[in-house]
């Protein structure tokens, strides 16, 4: 969909600001969880470089952890990707408007998901397969992070 500017745009320069110190810190937040999980998952590594008899269930619960923490490390690099593009629109004057319908979304919506593409109906619409375009982050992976009421 082509991104359109509204020069009737209904955020204010301080509630843009506010959403965008919201988008910086959670991108703080993911950047130094996937460093955590990646220095852990390879220090975890280095120490089974040993000789010493290994149980097979212990080979498999770590192998179960090391997937564990590769999802969540691609899950957290997806949701880092949606806020680099948030940012992206902040920069253009086009973040706040639904990608799908064109409409502003609402604030309460954005301070809960600052990173949506979608005001509600077009997210359920998107999540159903029912809206053309890019694919996006599932938001509901993030909601319970939240306290939010849409209007």
């Amino acid at each position: 969909m082509v991104k359109k500017r509204r020069e009737d745009h209904p955020l204010t320069g301080a509630e843009i600001e506010e959403l965008k110190r919201d988008l910086l810190a959670k991108r703080r937040e993911i950047t130094g969880n996937v460093s955590s999980m990646e220095n852990g998952a390879l220090r975890h590594q280095r120490t089974d470089l040993s000789n010493t008899p290994y149980h097979m269930a212990d080979l498999g619960t770590d192998n179960y952890e090391l997937e564990n923490t590769l999802g969540l490390m691609d899950s957290e690099r997806r949701l880092l990707l949606e806020i680099e593009d948030a940012l992206d629109r902040i920069e253009e004057g086009v973040y706040g408007i639904c990608e799908g319908s064109g409409e502003m979304i609402p604030l309460a919506r954005l301070r809960a998901i600052p990173w949506a593409r979608y005001c509600l109906k077009c997210a359920s619409l998107a999540e159903m397969g029912l809206l053309g375009g890019d694919e996006f982050y599932d938001e509901r992976d993030e909601r319970d992070d939240y306290d939010f009421e849409v209007e």
